[in-house]
């Protein structure tokens, strides 16, 4: 009876292991090691933990990496929020069944109907495009309508199938998992939101980090110029520790197939950085899009995007 139940307790305590820690408690006897493959398996068969609407897969015929490690958000998350997610259980058989998802977003409920926007009234003015620019705006916390509602496409997380596919030049890159309609809306760059001077910090530790080749970043910081003209709001969004499955979506020299669009909610003090089908993706077909086209190193990390176009070098610039 003991032993069950201390079989018990580290079925429940394994999940929130590394993979470090994992490996080492599996080595001890036959009965961890079995648990131990068991939530490898799990891990490698949903990136996101269940915190979105589909799994995301790994799949990797390269190497011996059955996954990547990182904790997950569906959105963007804040910085005291980031220091209390030092922890999170991936790869349990009952995972997320009562954790509420980190980050800024709500569970969708599937039931669409029209706004009822309190401060927009019968027809609603937060939905579509900014004429002129790749700005987008939606209804948000100043609103009286849902997740349900129409104009909040890009807040009820991943609609469309996806997987994380390892390539032996690339490392890992985000895939179709089916055919993506030209317009559809994909997924948010989902992360850590820093401050310039955090960002910088991150960033010269990342940059010695990747110097031995194995190691790469998924901090992007995202500069949107005002109407006025006379001003640009800067957002560091870190997908590097804490993310979601956009942090795998590699450069492309030739602007790739997604459409950045920076996404603004009724009520809401930051826009969101989402990502939308710029032409018609094909399954199987991997997701791409610039990182942009400063390049300030002339011996920066190497591209294997295969445009026509490529540099050869991956674009950087100072944060």
């Amino acid at each position: 009876m003991e032993e069950h139940a201390l079989l018990e307790c580290l079925e429940l305590a394994m999940p929130w292991l590394t993979p470090t820690e994992l490996a080492t408690l599996s080595s001890t006897c036959k009965t961890l090691n079995h648990i131990s493959k068991s939530i490898t398996s799990a891990r490698a068969s949903d990136a996101s933990r269940s915190y979105e609407n589909l799994p995301v897969p790994f799949v990797n015929a390269c190497d011996a990496h059955p996954y990547a490690y990182f904790h997950y958000t569906p959105s963007q998350i804040l910085p005291s929020q980031s220091s209390l997610l030092r922890r999170q259980p991936w790869g349990s058989n009952n995972q997320n069944s009562t954790l509420p998802p980190p980050g800024l977003i709500l569970p969708y409920t599937g039931e669409e109907s029209g706004c009822g926007c309190e401060s927009c009234g019968l027809e609603c003015l937060c939905g579509g495009f900014v004429e002129g620019s790749e700005v987008m705006s939606e209804c948000g916390p100043g609103c009286g309508c849902g997740l349900n509602c129409e104009n909040r496409v890009t807040q009820r997380g991943v609609s469309v199938g996806l997987k994380i596919v390892r390539d032996e030049k690339k490392g890992w890159g985000l895939h179709a998992a089916q055919f993506i309609p030209k317009g559809q809306f994909v997924c948010e760059y989902a992360g850590e939101l820093l401050t310039t001077e955090q960002a910088r910090r991150r960033q010269q530790m990342y940059d010695e980090l990747s110097s031995g080749g194995r190691f790469s970043s998924a901090l992007l910081v995202v500069r949107e110029h005002l109407p006025s003209g006379k001003a640009c709001l800067r957002m560091n969004i870190d997908g590097t520790r804490i993310g979601n499955v956009a942090r795998f979506i590699n450069h492309s020299c030739d602007g790739g197939n997604l459409l950045t669009v920076l996404v603004r909610s009724s009520g809401a003090l930051l826009p969101r950085l989402c990502f939308f089908a710029s032409k018609n993706i094909q399954e199987d077909e991997e997701l791409t899009f610039s990182y942009g086209d400063i390049r300030i190193r002339e011996k920066g990390l190497p591209c294997f995007c295969g445009s026509s176009c490529c540099f050869g070098v991956l674009p950087s610039e100072n944060t």
